[in-house]
């Protein structure tokens, strides 16, 4: 299991599983052995679906690969209406469905067998015709078409006729859609797609509850003892999305507009980055720490002051309450999930979008705060632990049975 709705929904079946639910998660790439995670893998057949599905994108964009991974069509994938566990099943939970593991058709024919089918979302995909998040487009909002991850000005192109296949998929009365956030809810209200239909906010789970919260000695990480610390980390952190630039900008106004601030700073990082000569821009001192495991976020968090998010959109926010959670006080833009996450000037700051001067007037208002880390633990335990999280979905299912 790879990528982050894998984990996501991992942790949901256990937090399903320790409330009383017989969980079960299917997966078409099983990574270690669960007796509770069933792998259905068929790899000539799976390497079929991914190849056909990225091959008819590729000849729809002008044979690109700029935009090749960031689009689906769920053209292609596996018919798992017949396999035993989805017909032993009283509710089908989907979460991440693409390149190549269901196709639309076949999500037609698991809804055809009548159970409450939940389909979780992680991004915008289900609410526009094939991309994972539409940024500025607003496409989506009316039928899709003229794509521009296809560089395409033909209405009724590729996203389009997906986008209408969609739309007949979405007619089944046993078909329930959740959302991560409220930010991603409100844009699948926009859409055409989803509009008029209920969806429910129900965030991701997560291991809040094992984060401590004391603060551990900077000399632990090798960093000045006297320091603030300011966390950050992604995936990739020179991701385009991520905002490494304006962490880049927010920097030099520190160190041009308060330079005693600066002297008292060091960002904590973590993360692969392509370009390693980004970190040298930075105008605050750094230590990278490269890619690190998922049980290394804790640690981490626990030498930090701030938990920082440059990111221009989020579904979600996940690191935000990892930092959180471990005590730090969280700063971040408001566009995405993180307004969930975030209380303004109570637990955290959520600064103007792109403004690299309001971000830096956050970093400076989290070091100078006195919020109990203790306080914003149990803030993130409340909402994101993951006992609340599988008893709201046992609520909304109930409400289907």
């Amino acid at each position: 299991m790879r990528g982050g709705a894998a984990v996501f929904t991992y942790r949901l079946m256990q937090a399903l599983r320790q409330e009383g639910v017989e969980a079960t998660m299917l997966v078409c790439d099983a990574l270690g052995s669960n007796a509770h995670v069933v792998d259905y893998s068929h790899p000539l057949l799976d390497k079929y679906h991914f190849l056909a599905e990225r091959l008819q994108i590729f000849a729809h964009n002008g044979f690109s690969r700029e935009n090749l991974f960031k689009v689906d069509t769920a053209s292609w994938g596996r018919d798992l209406s017949n396999y035993p566990v989805v017909r032993d099943a009283d509710v089908v939970m989907l979460n991440w469905v693409n390149q190549g593991a269901l196709s639309l058709d076949s999500i037609a024919r698991i809804c055809r067998l009548g159970k409450p089918v939940v389909w979780t979302m992680h991004d915008m995909w289900n609410c526009t015709g094939i991309c994972h998040h539409a940024y500025d487009c607003e496409q989506y909002k009316e039928a899709c078409g003229a794509c521009l991850y296809l560089s395409s000005t033909r209405r009724a192109d590729l996203s389009h006729a997906v986008w209408r296949k969609k739309k007949a998929l979405y007619t089944f009365p046993n078909l329930h859609f959740v959302s991560v956030s409220n930010w991603l809810a409100d844009k699948c209200r926009q859409s055409s797609l989803l509009r008029n239909k209920s969806i429910a906010v129900i965030p991701n789970t997560m291991p809040v509850d094992s984060f401590a919260y004391e603060r551990m000695p900077n000399t632990d990480m090798g960093i000045p003892a006297q320091a603030k610390v300011i966390a950050m980390g992604a995936a990739r952190l020179d991701d385009a999305v991520k905002g490494f630039d304006i962490l880049i900008e927010t920097t030099r106004y520190i160190a041009r507009h308060n330079p005693h601030l600066a002297s008292r700073l060091h960002l904590l990082l973590f993360g692969d980055i392509r370009d390693a000569s980004l970190l040298q821009q930075l105008a605050l001192p750094y230590t990278h720490l490269g890619r690190v495991g998922s049980d290394d976020v804790p640690r981490i968090m626990a030498h930090a002051d701030v938990v920082l998010s440059t990111s221009l959109y989020e579904s979600f926010g996940g690191t935000l309450i990892e930092g959180q959670a471990a005590g730090c006080v969280p700063v971040t833009f408001g566009n995405g999930g993180q307004t969930d996450i975030v209380d303004h000037l109570r637990t955290g700051y959520i600064a103007e979008y792109k403004s690299c001067e309001d971000m830096a007037r956050g970093i400076e208002w989290a070091v100078a705060s006195s919020i109990d880390r203790v306080m914003l633990h149990n803030e993130v335990v409340s909402r994101f632990s993951p006992a609340v999280v599988a008893r709201r979905y046992i609520e909304l299912i109930e409400s289907f049975m």
